[in-house]
């Protein structure tokens, strides 16, 4: 079974910073890598960044690498972005899911998203 919680979005401005979490179970934290994703209005939810269970590995949208920082505590099971540098652009809801590595990239390895989280960023 698969629970995921999304927390931390909200208002800032351009070039600001803000930080979201996602509480998973600790099943998905041990057994998959974990990804953020985000849906912005009129647009395919897509691919925002990536981490292995070992914290070894991490991927990065190139649209977000340098501003975002993804990281994950395995023993609380929660999954974090740290957002820097924030742009209009970034304005959208985002998610947390475990995936699977691909040939075209990272899959969602849960049908059933959160609630998300909704991050406005205003200029």
């Amino acid at each position: 079974q698969v629970q995921l919680v999304e927390s931390g979005g909200g208002l800032v401005q351009a070039g600001g910073s803000l930080r979201l979490s996602c509480a998973a179970s600790a099943f998905t934290f041990n057994s998959y890598a974990m990804a953020w994703f985000r849906q912005a209005p009129g647009k395919e939810r897509e691919f925002v960044a990536a981490i292995n269970w070992s914290r070894s590995t991490t991927d990065y949208a190139v649209s977000v690498k340098g501003r975002f920082t993804i990281s994950r505590d395995n023993a609380k099971s929660t999954l974090n972005l740290q957002m820097n540098s924030l742009k209009s652009d970034d304005t959208a809801v985002y998610y947390c899911n475990a995936v699977t590595g691909t040939s075209s990239g990272w899959a969602p390895k849960y049908s059933i998203w959160g609630q998300g989280t909704q991050v406005t960023v205003s200029s």
